[in-house]
C-alpha cells in the first residue's frame, strides 16, 4: 500500500475491540462477516490506513495493512512457520544485506522467504530449496500474497541433502530436521567468510549439528533461543503479561573461514 490508502487487492487486517484478528484481501463488492455484523469491502476501498470502520450491526473494528508479522501469523500454512520472534534474530545473525545471495533451504509457508527478501532488497537473490513441492506451491502463493510476484525468488523442488547446485552464496539459512547433513555442502556453496544459520526445535539436534561444524571448515559457532515477553501497562497496573511466548527453536549460526597456513 504504498499510498497510505487501501486499494482493490489489498490486504487488510481488520482488529476488533477484543483485539481479534481479521485479514482479508479487498475486492469491490465483497464483504466479510463476523457474529458482530458484516464488513463491506466498499466502506474500506479508497479509506486511508488506520481507520476505523463499522459493521452493519454496528460494531467497530480498526484496519490496517498487515505487517509482515501480522500476516506471518495470519496467512494460510502447508507447514509450521518460523514465528516472527525468531525471523528478526535469524536477519540479524545471519547479517542479510541489501544484494546478498541467499540459500534457503526448507521454504515451508514462505515466512522466513518473505523476510529474507525484504533484507536482500531488489538487486539481491533467495534461492529456496524445498523438499514437497505442494509446500513450495503454497509458499508462493503467500509471498506473492504479500509481497506481489516481481521479487527476486527462485523455489527449487529438491532434496539439499543430497548437494547444493549454485555457488558464491553469502549466506545459507537452514530450517531442516538434519542440517549436519547440508554442512559439508553450504561450505563448498558459500563465499569465504560467508555465514550459515540453522534453525532447530531440539538441543539434541543442535549438538549434533555443532559437533559437525567443529569437524568442518566453519568457526565462530554460536547457539542462542529468543524469548518473547510482553507486558501488561494499564494505568498503575504495570506487569509482565500472564503467557508468554518462551521456546520456539534454537539458531545456530557459523562462519565460514580459511584455513590457516
Amino acid at each position: 500500500m504504498p499510498s497510505g490508502t487501501f486499494a482493490v487487492g489489498d490486504r487488510a487486517l481488520l482488529v476488533d475491540a477484543k483485539r481479534r484478528r481479521h485479514l482479508v484481501t479487498l475486492e469491490v463488492g465483497g464483504e466479510f462477516h463476523l457474529h458482530t455484523g458484516v464488513v463491506r469491502h466498499d466502506d474500506l476501498i479508497g479509506a486511508p490506513d488506520g481507520s476505523t470502520v463499522r459493521t452493519t450491526l454496528g460494531a467497530r473494528l480498526t484496519a490496517v495493512s498487515p505487517t509482515l508479522a501480522d500476516y506471518v501469523l495470519e496467512m494460510p500454512r502447508g507447514a509450521q512457520v518460523i514465528y516472527p520472534k525468531d525471523l528478526g534474530p535469524i536477519l540479524v545473525l545471519a547479517d542479510v544485506f541489501p544484494g546478498a545471495k541467499v540459500l534457503e533451504s526448507g521454504v515451508g509457508s514462505g515466512a522466513l522467504t518473505m523476510a529474507l527478501l525484504r533484507a536482500i532488497g531488489p538487486t539481491g537473490r533467495v534461492i529456496g530449496y524445498e523438499l514437497r513441492e505442494d509446500f513450495a506451491d503454497r509458499a508462493r502463493r503467500n509471498i506473492e500474497g504479500l509481497l506481489g510476484p516481481d521479487v527476486p525468488l527462485d523455489i527449487h523442488v529438491r532434496d539439499t541433502y543430497e548437494g547444493i547446485d549454485n555457488h558464491d552464496f553469502d549466506r545459507v539459512v537452514l530450517d531442516l530436521p538434519e542440517p549436519w547433513q547440508v554442512v559439508k555442502h553450504a561450505a563448498g556453496a558459500l563465499r569465504p567468510g560467508g555465514i550459515l544459520v540453522a534453525y532447530l526445535p531440539t538441543i539434541g539436534q543442535v549438538a549434533r549439528l555443532r559437533e559437525e561444524l567443529e569437524e568442518s571448515a566453519f568457526g565462530m559457532a554460536q547457539t542462542l533461543e529468543v524469548l518473547h515477553r510482553t507486558w501488561h501497562v494499564e494505568g498503575q497496573s504495570v506487569r509482565p503479561d500472564h503467557r508468554m511466548v518462551a521456546h520456539t527453536g534454537f539458531l545456530t549460526s557459523a562462519r565460514l573461514l580459511v584455513p590457516s597456513g
